[in-house]
């Protein structure tokens, strides 16, 4: 199926590992250009060293700066003249007993979970209905939906973007903008891979991701891969999904609970 993203000029946040870089380099191989952010410039640069093409572009880009998401924006339009597709992947998994977190880290997370995506809707919508549309896409954790046991403040902060998503769908909609999230379960990530490093190297990193699976009731049987979740994201910034707005798609393999 032809996407439809050739020529488009797409900004992944959280983009130089796991989803946010699986979702850069489908969107390249689909004709579109990427200008990528993350926090460590060492990481950026090798990332772009890794999509190769002269169409991908890095910056480094704390997302709970509000300057520096300016700068984002201002670097997309000048390097390649436009903003059609942003996906909001940067975020961490801050987990914790839901009456122990400090005032200071709520704010520290609704900033880089929330606020964020807030800001950066309203640099890039008026970019993008100046281009007659355009398509958002977030990608949190499954947490948002089905906040578990010390979870907090990453399940309140992605359940309060879920909701942001919905009514920014209904508000952008006249310019043709979609907005539509997907919610990710078990995936391989870097986040994960600590987890089983962590742990002392005691089963393989397979094994890991085996038992990962089962402990979290997933029907299919495994982990997803980072490659899976960027084709649901991919697909929901296409022009193959250009009646599709408003939505939160599970990655999960069906488990629709991450505990």
């Amino acid at each position: 199926m032809d996407l439809g993203l050739t020529d488009k000029v797409a900004v992944v946040t959280g983009g130089t590992a796991g989803i946010g870089l699986a979702t850069a380099r489908l969107l390249l191989a689909e004709g579109a250009a990427v200008i990528l952010c993350g926090r460590d410039p060492d990481r950026v640069a090798a990332a772009i060293r890794d999509l190769g093409p002269a169409n991908a572009h890095g910056l480094s880009v704390d997302v709970s700066d509000p300057a520096a998401l300016e700068r984002l924006r201002d670097e997309a339009v000048a390097r390649f003249g436009a903003v059609d597709i942003l996906v909001n992947n940067a975020g961490g998994g801050a987990r914790a007993h839901a009456l122990s977190v400090s005032d200071a880290e709520w704010a520290h997370d609704l900033d880089l979970k929330l606020m964020a995506h807030v800001r950066l809707a309203r640099l890039v919508a008026p970019v993008m209905a100046d281009r007659g549309g355009g398509a958002i896409v977030n990608v949190p954790s499954i947490h948002g939906r089905h906040p578990g046991a010390e979870s907090v403040p990453t399940a309140v902060s992605r359940a309060a973007g879920l909701a942001f998503a919905k009514a920014l769908s209904r508000d952008l909609g006249r310019h043709n903008i979609r907005v539509n999230t997907v919610c990710i379960g078990v995936v391989k990530s870097e986040q994960h891979d600590r987890r089983w490093r962590s742990a002392g190297g005691q089963v393989s990193r397979d094994d890991f991701y085996r038992e990962l699976a089962e402990r979290r009731g997933v029907p299919l049987g495994r982990t997803g891969e980072a490659d899976e979740a960027a084709r649901a994201i991919a697909f929901l910034a296409s022009d193959a999904a250009s009646y599709v707005s408003g939505i939160a798609m599970n990655v999960d393999g069906g488990a629709a609970y991450v505990d």
